[in-house]
């Protein structure tokens, strides 16, 4: 751990331009995928979760990694990290149901099972975790959040609009439904490959 906070302009726009593009969480690493499948027929369902999940993320990173370097590791609690984690989480899903419900009740309406789902939506548990293996600062990890939920709110766009237009397009039985999703999403996975070893060298 380098402290709470580093500024470092440089290293934080890779970090951010890392996590959107080249680690992302949905499209690299597969986290996330029940979301990512369930709330992508819409474009604005699939708006309305991610920033949702953003939020999400934020506040989780916010609360966690005080945690982790304030109370857990001082005492020697590391080990507990996941179940803290996912308490966390948890409570602060249950806080934007809460907001959503009194005052974008449509929103949560749309969003329906999916909204307390982010509770077990292993991207925003990967993030904070993740935050941590990787001896970010605060302001780093921080910025890493806001990156993969950024990433995240992407592939939900972007794959909104490919399950729109393969809705009108002439699909063979067998592969009607779930196995078409995919190997679409497979495919659009594939492209973000392109962005490797792009990001590393935007400064050089």
């Amino acid at each position: 751990m380098d402290g709470l906070l580093h500024f470092d302009f440089r290293g934080l726009v890779i970090i951010l331009m890392s996590a959107v593009f080249v680690n992302n969480y949905v499209l690299q690493k597969f986290l996330g995928i029940c979301p990512f499948l369930g709330v992508s027929k819409k474009l604005d369902q699939a708006t309305g979760m991610s920033i949702a999940v953003i939020f999400v993320m934020l506040l989780a990173t916010a609360v966690t990694w005080p945690i982790q370097y304030y109370l857990l590791n001082p005492r020697g609690l590391g080990y507990m990290q996941t179940i803290v984690f996912i308490l966390v989480i948890a409570a602060l899903v249950q806080l934007v149901e809460i907001i959503l419900k009194k005052y974008i009740p449509s929103l949560h309406a749309a969003l329906g099972v999916y909204l307390p789902l982010i509770t077990t939506n292993c991207a925003v548990l990967g993030v904070t975790i993740l935050n941590i293996d990787s001896n970010y600062d605060f302001l780093a990890s921080m910025v890493n959040s806001f990156g993969s939920g950024l990433g995240f709110f992407l592939a939900m766009v972007l794959f909104s609009g490919v399950r729109s237009r393969m809705e009108g397009g002439d699909t063979p039985e067998a592969f009607k439904g779930l196995p078409i999703t995919l190997v679409a999403a497979s495919i659009v996975s594939v492209s973000f490959f392109g962005f490797a070893g792009v990001i590393e060298h935007l400064f050089s």
